[in-house]
């Protein structure tokens, strides 16, 4: 059954990835970020809706979701696809790096879950987040993603248990490394990506349809029996010690 769909994050390679899916399933999906240029090519492209949002303000984001639906229908399900990356020690680290990192990876997904919560009580649906296989596992210089990707990990389980009785399903996706142009300085350095494969049980990294594949699953309604889990797609890397040939 077609259901509608909110997308934040759309404009970066997953969330992209995303959309493309959900559209080839016979879904609406509306495309949320704050690349208006690249939102807007990938809507002519998939013939699906977009809006550039500001997050520094969460009303926006919930105003936008609030308008949409009242045009197009109830929400089946939302995800965040937003994040970022920053590689540092802690002690070099900066105030503003941290907060930034914070604000982009943990407030938006914060955004997110308040604005389900007024919006899909009638109906329930699903959330899903994207986490980092780092807020699971100790990995050196990821201090401040770390903490923030932890941070959404908590959300979700606390959002989980809160939501459950409107029947709205929050789970989350912790991704290790994967091929998007977030992460095009790590993999396409042959001696990093090198030293990345080794790091991930299965020696290799992850594709955008990897994580976006396992998205869609827990946002499909078939699913409904699943919430409060963080679901690794990392080669093993959150769980799972690499053992060299």
């Amino acid at each position: 059954m077609p259901g509608n769909y909110a997308i934040l994050g759309a404009s970066g390679t997953i969330g992209a990835t995303l959309s493309r899916q959900l559209t080839l399933a016979g879904h609406k999906v509306l495309m949320l970020g704050r690349d208006s240029g690249k939102l807007a090519a990938l809507g002519q492209e998939i013939g699906q809706s977009w809006k550039a949002v500001n997050l520094d303000n969460s009303q926006e984001l919930e105003d936008v979701l609030r308008h949409h639906a009242e045009q197009s229908g109830p929400w089946s399900g939302m995800a965040n696809c937003i994040g970022s990356l920053i590689l540092k020690p802690a002690h070099l680290t900066s105030d503003e790096e941290f907060r930034q990192t914070v604000e982009t990876n943990l407030f938006s997904s914060f955004a997110l879950v308040r604005a389900a919560g007024k919006l899909m009580r009638e109906g329930g649906g699903s959330v899903v987040l994207v986490a980092s296989a780092a807020a699971e596992i100790g990995i050196s210089n990821h201090e401040a993603i770390a903490a923030a990707k932890g941070g959404v990990i908590s959300l979700a389980r606390s959002a989980a248990a809160t939501y459950a009785p409107q029947q709205i399903r929050v789970n989350v996706v912790s991704p290790g490394l994967t091929r998007t142009e977030l992460t095009r300085r790590i993999w396409s350095n042959p001696a990093s990506a090198a030293a990345s494969q080794e790091m991930h049980a299965l020696g290799k990294l992850g594709e955008p349809a990897d994580v976006a594949n396992l998205i869609a699953w827990l946002l499909d309604p078939t699913n409904s029996f699943i919430t409060g889990q963080v679901i690794g797609v990392d080669g093993g890397l959150g769980h799972v010690l690499a053992r060299k040939k």
